[in-house]
């Protein structure tokens, strides 16, 4: 046999190892857990045939505690590129079945440089995570490898959209990279996240936990904040990451993509006209707004569960993706506090450092009042949400909806940091603060003659409590019909495509964290 043909036979021997990963028992075991292997989820994530692999043959290089003898092609990750509706992505996806995914400095290197390919073509970067973390028989190699995966988040950010799939265990430091990049998605039932595990946790502290009860996706998609969207399976998870990069643009540089549609933009809804109660205290559904104004009712939900009190999305509007954050007056009345604040802080800087366009529908009657909410810093976190909307450069429209009191009425994109177009609806009201509290502070001395009060109640609400005040003032750019809100935001769009805003140079901003 002649040296080409016993270079390709070894070659060929080596890729169907790495094909195999830990061996068919391993890939049942993933199965027999509701999981689909590394190789198995690119196939759903990518188009048909497109997955072209990097590094196949790499294999790790430790000699001790009898690593030698467990080498396998691949080293426990498959990396490479491929397209989502056409469009360029590059992947990683780490392989359970061998050595449990674990991160050794080899396949971190492997990783390294998909990242790097990322910044290279200006392409989103994909990661699939499912390893039981660092290869302890490496020790501060492995730990040296989680370093420079945390340096290549921290280079790419804000530069290309980032997503981390969580499919199975992700402890110690392999949660900072997802914590690092842009949106964070989990499996239910087969994924967790956590700094310290159980065991430590019952040594340390003595309490007995769970994996679920500790790190798992009720606790980050509600509690934590950590994950983005929790979907039921490994399917339904990397199909819906499909559709949220086709809301993402390849990068920083890219324009808004565009993707045609058959929903006119000067369409009227006319029951939008009845949406909002009458009663001023009676909550209403956002999202029945959100999902009557948007192309086709395509609304794209992050952080659903998490500070429910205010909603974030990707949509659409003649076609151009826009970022939406809306009051939700379903949920605390849609007051803002901690966690709403950040939420939104968070999603508006991504949406800026793409340049998506931010639509904000408001109803808010305040910052939610209480001891909880004050020892937890909300002046702090609130002024998060206040300097994200003031330095963000995109085109910035809103809406209020109902109300819009006192500091809330500043934070939420108002006129006063600089939001481009700012309309209000016929029946909102804009004030310090409610009618009832105004009066109550305005006249105490009729505190406790009810008919007198009531009457102040009712005169302040006619002279304070609308937009025409605000209006008057140019604070409000104009008082719009319900039924015109879709066709009143597409027209802004269009007028702000070619906006543009010079800021001084400096190093960096200081955001108050």
């Amino acid at each position: 046999m002649s040296t080409i043909s016993k270079n390709i036979e070894l070659v060929e021997q080596k890729r169907k190892s790495a094909y195999f990963g830990g061996g068919h028992e391993r890939i049942q075991q993933q199965h027999d857990k509701g999981k689909l292997t590394a190789r198995e989820r690119l196939d759903v994530l990518l188009d048909p045939g497109s997955f072209e692999e990097l590094d196949i043959f790499v294999e790790h290089r430790c000699e001790q505690f009898g690593m030698q003898q467990k080498r396998i092609p691949g080293d426990g990750v498959v990396s490479g590129y491929g397209t989502i509706n056409g469009r360029m992505v590059c992947v990683y996806s780490q392989d359970f079945t061998v050595l449990g995914g674990s991160l050794s400095e080899t396949n971190g290197k492997k990783i390294n440089k998909i990242q790097d390919m990322a910044m290279k073509i200006g392409a989103p970067l994909i990661a699939i995570n499912d390893s039981g973390g660092a290869r302890i028989q490496e020790g501060v190699d492995s730990l040296g490898a989680y370093g420079e995966i945390f340096q290549r988040n921290v280079d790419a950010s804000g530069v290309v959209p980032q997503v981390s799939i969580i499919m199975g265990p992700c402890a110690g430091g392999a949660v900072y990279s997802p914590a690092l990049t842009d949106f964070t998605l989990m499996v239910r039932n087969t994924s967790y996240m956590y700094l310290t595990g159980p065991d430590v946790v019952k040594t340390v502290t003595h309490e007995d936990v769970t994996h679920e009860a500790l790190g798992g996706t009720s606790v980050h998609s509600s509690t934590s904040g950590v994950v983005d969207i929790v979907f039921g399976n490994d399917i339904e998870c990397l199909e819906q990451t499909r559709r949220l990069i086709s809301f993402l643009p390849s990068s920083n540089r890219d324009k808004t993509l565009v993707r045609p549609t058959n929903d006119p933009a000067d369409r009227i809804e006319m029951s939008l006209e009845t949406l909002v109660p009458e009663n001023p205290n009676k909550p209403y559904n956002m999202r029945h707004l959100i999902d009557k104004i948007v192309d086709e009712g395509d609304f794209f939900e992050l952080k659903g569960d998490f500070a429910r009190n205010i909603i974030t999305g990707l949509a659409r509007f003649e076609g151009r993706t826009v970022g939406i954050v809306a009051n939700q007056p379903l949920h605390l009345a849609g007051c803002l506090d901690i966690s709403a604040s950040v939420k939104a802080a968070r999603f508006i800087r991504f949406c800026d450092a793409f340049n998506i366009p931010i639509l904000t529908l408001i109803d808010v009657p305040g910052f939610l009042p209480g001891t909880e909410q004050e020892h937890g810093g909300i002046i702090k976190h609130g002024a998060k949400l206040l300097y994200a909307y003031a330095e963000a450069t995109v085109p910035k429209i809103s809406i209020i909806i109902r109300k819009a009191y006192g500091g809330a009425y500043i934070v939420m994109n108002s006129k006063h940091l600089r939001g481009d177009l700012n309309y209000a609806w016929a029946n909102s009201e804009i004030a310090v603060m409610g009618a009832k509290g105004a009066a109550a502070v305005l006249h105490r001395e009729h505190a406790k003659d009810p008919d007198i009060l009531n009457k102040k109640i009712a005169e302040y609400q006619e002279q304070f409590s609308n937009p025409v005040i605000a209006a008057s003032r140019g604070f409000i750019d104009d008082i719009i019909r319900p039924a015109n809100s879709r066709w009143r935001i597409c027209r802004g769009l269009a007028l702000l495509e070619s906006k543009r805003i010079e800021r001084p140079w400096r190093k960096h901003d200081n955001l108050p964290l």
